[in-house]
């Protein structure tokens, strides 16, 4: 098995739409949307020590180690499959945080996923998955590392492959809490479930972006800019939003002419993630070992 300091993708997604269907008693959400994976994300690199510590070498500001996704999720696994090895664990990170796109949900997940393989926990996909939940409703979908339509509360998946689109993703430098978007009194949450082989994106919305709009005019100004160009949404929760192109020469040249202020990047749509194809290969050149 490969034990050198290799990069593991962290992939971005969009929720290509994204509806509240209802409201659990727990206060949990019931949604539905279609997690769109992307070849673009954050990358990690772990090394495993003799000792059971496990290391953040690149903290995030304002984030505290213990706190971190990343560092919650190989505790997690480390206790659940009862290893006595630890890490040290280096993020490169390229993705908004508090962005609608997965960042700290998919560094979780590739966290699992890396240091299941590294530290020989044997756990299936599933297994990975169901712990995953208890640091998030979306590190489900990473860890499958699927496109997929995702109903409950976003762990019930169903792999939905999609036309492999050019999107450019855009976000207008602030960050917009998930937990103040779902906790908001006007956000709506009856709107009727469909079928996912109905999908078609016109007839589908995001039931945040209205409140998200309506409460950061930033968000509001760069959604109509890009409405301008392309077909385009918000991700999500927010802030970051999407534009479908025809083709990367499209997005690229979106791209040049964004708004002062605003950051972002073009990626195609991939029915596999790039971490379940950094995976495969890895398992692949095992058992030609």
């Amino acid at each position: 098995m490969a034990t050198e300091l290799i990069n593991w993708p962290s992939p971005a997604k969009l929720n290509l739409f994204l509806h509240i269907t209802g409201r659990r008693p727990d206060g949990y959400h019931q949604l539905q949307s279609l997690f769109q994976m992307l070849d673009y994300g954050d990358s990690l690199r772990f090394e495993i020590t003799g000792h059971p510590d496990i290391e953040l070498m690149t903290p995030i500001p304002g984030v505290a180690n213990q706190d971190n996704l990343i560092v919650r999720a190989a505790t997690l696994l480390q206790r659940h499959s009862d290893i006595s090895k630890g890490c040290r664990i280096w993020l490169d990170k390229r993705l908004p945080m508090g962005g609608g796109i997965g960042g700290g949900s998919s560094n979780a997940a590739t966290t699992l996923v890396a240091l299941n393989y590294l530290w020989q926990c044997h756990l299936s996909t599933q297994q990975l998955a169901q712990l995953g939940l208890q640091l998030g409703a979306d590190v489900p979908v990473f860890v499958h590392g699927n496109t997929a339509f995702a109903s409950g509360v976003g762990e019930t998946l169903t792999p939905a492959p999609q036309p492999q689109k050019f999107f450019l993703v855009v976000n207008p430098g602030i960050e917009i809490s998930t937990a103040g978007i779902f906790g908001h009194p006007d956000l709506p949450r009856d709107t009727a479930p469909m079928d996912w082989r109905d999908y078609q994106f016109e007839n589908t919305h995001n039931d945040c972006q209205k409140l998200v709009c309506a409460t950061h005019p930033q968000v509001a100004n760069l959604l109509h800019w890009l409405l301008e160009y392309a077909p385009s949404r918000m991700t999500g929760t927010g802030s970051s939003l999407f534009a479908i192109c025809d083709n990367q020469n499209q997005a690229e040249n979106l791209l040049s002419q964004l708004p002062e202020g605003c950051h972002g990047f073009v990626a195609q749509g991939v029915n596999q993630s790039p971490l379940q194809q950094k995976l495969d290969r890895l398992r692949n050149a095992d058992q030609t070992i």
